[in-house]
């Protein structure tokens, strides 16, 4: 089973469990991040000690390919010596390191093959991380959408919110009342003397200015007669 796979399985396994539980659809999302976030720790972990491994019989298979070379050489010089026991010899020893190289560099196939499956596997598992938190923010957003409707409809429906609006208008009433009995103290009440005395004094300036204004037209008048 791949990592990827595996991950998917704790995920939704723990997923499963919360919505029996009727969970918060925010934990479910975090639980993922979080899962998620866990793995990628252990799977990057795992891969540097892959790669670690890998380094480690690259050397070997290098270090394996020199001395097959070698033993090859000392055999041709052997042999061009007359010594086929140690050109012989020297064959064995350099068929150990044939076949050493063969078995290494089946392991070295192995762990690219794996280095691979991880890439791919971290690939997808970053991918999936990435897409949790932008719908976790999505939700936190609707989720405080939603709890301030609900604060808002709860206010809208509170008898408290009801009571205060009646006694405003009350209060509104009492007042127009309070208008209406200073508007009708002053009902057929006469003028004071200083209004009168101001009335008079307004008509007089009026009478004024026409008088002035009469004049002035009436020298325009003349003036054009003329």
């Amino acid at each position: 089973m791949g990592i990827f796979s595996r991950a998917t399985d704790i995920v939704n396994a723990n997923i499963n469990a919360l919505l029996d539980k009727a969970e918060d659809p925010r934990k479910l999302i975090r639980l993922m991040i979080q899962e998620m976030e866990d793995t990628l720790v252990e799977v990057r972990a795992s891969a540097v000690k892959t790669l670690a491994e890998k380094k480690e019989l690259e050397r070997r298979i290098s270090a394996a390919v020199k001395e097959r070379d070698e033993w090859e050489r000392r055999a041709e010089l052997a042999l061009a010596r007359g010594r086929e026991d140690l050109a012989k010899a020297a064959l064995v020893a350099k068929a150990r390191y044939t076949d050493a190289i063969a078995d290494h560099q089946k392991q070295f196939a192995d762990i690219e093959a794996a280095v691979g499956k991880t890439t791919e596997d971290i690939a997808q598992l970053q991918a999936k991380l990435t897409e949790a938190k932008q719908r976790e923010k999505v939700l936190a957003v609707r989720a405080e959408q939603a709890s301030n409707r609900i604060r808002i409809r709860t206010k809208l429906h509170d008898d408290r919110i009801h009571d205060a609006l009646a006694r405003f208008e009350q209060v509104e009433r009492q007042l127009d009342e309070l208008e209406g009995k200073a508007e009708s103290l002053s009902l057929g009440r006469g003028k004071s003397l200083a209004e009168e005395f101001a009335s008079l004094e307004a008509d007089s300036r009026v009478e004024a200015e026409f008088a002035a204004l009469k004049a002035k037209v009436g020298g325009r008048s003349g003036g054009s007669a003329a």
